[in-house]
């Protein structure tokens, strides 16, 4: 299975040990507020802000594309966990209605909607490549979820969990790739397809 790399920067070591590591994580947290606010997440800004020099800055955190996936990626473990436990089923159909329920509540996320549309070509870039590592730990989290699911699969787990990522980023960014609206419901129909399952109920908005 497909595992992210060690973290390269004092905040991804951080927030992987769960070390309150001053600097690193005051600039994390700088910038995951300024994300949330829908505001640009720069350095020079975020640096002023934190009283040091970029050169502090990005010994910290490294460079803004490894900044900005440790923010989005703080932000995809609640809503997917939140996904995962308020699931309904077993097998295969649980794990349609979490994907389900996760790829609406990030279709609605308006801070993640505002940095997809201020930036897209590079949103793009970063969560839908390996240019940085977050598509791998989103694939990885899928995968866990298929493990232990007990449910029937078209393919090995990992290949399984890539498909499944894919298809969530068809649906997510479906405004920037094909100039559709993003599409939870849609994105279900193709999620239970590929599982051979039912598709969940039209979801209420959270």
């Amino acid at each position: 299975m497909t595992t992210a790399p060690a973290p390269a920067t004092r905040l991804g070591r951080a927030l992987r040990d769960g070390v309150d590591d001053d600097g690193p994580m005051r600039a994390f947290r700088l910038a995951r507020r300024t994300f949330l606010a829908g505001t640009r997440v720069d350095m020079s800004p975020l640096a002023t802000g934190l009283g040091v020099d970029r050169a502090t800055l990005f010994r910290w955190v490294g460079n803004r594309d490894q900044l900005l996936t440790e923010v989005i990626w703080s932000l995809f473990v609640p809503t997917w966990r939140r996904a995962v436990e308020e699931a309904h089923g077993k097998g295969a159909t649980r794990v349609v209605d979490a994907l389900t329920r996760f790829t609406r509540d990030v279709c609605s996320s308006e801070p993640f909607r505002t940095h997809l549309r201020r930036e897209p070509d590079r949103a793009l870039r970063l969560l839908t490549t390996r240019a940085a590592d977050y598509q791998v730990r989103v694939t990885g989290a899928f995968a866990e979820l298929l493990t232990v699911s007990g449910a029937v699969l078209p393919l090995p787990v990992p290949d399984t969990a890539y498909v499944l990522t894919r298809v969530a980023e068809s649906f997510v960014y479906a405004d920037l790739i094909a100039g559709a609206e993003p599409d939870a419901a849609k994105a279900a129909v193709v999620y239970a397809a590929l599982l051979r399952c039912p598709a969940p109920p039209t979801l209420e908005e959270p």
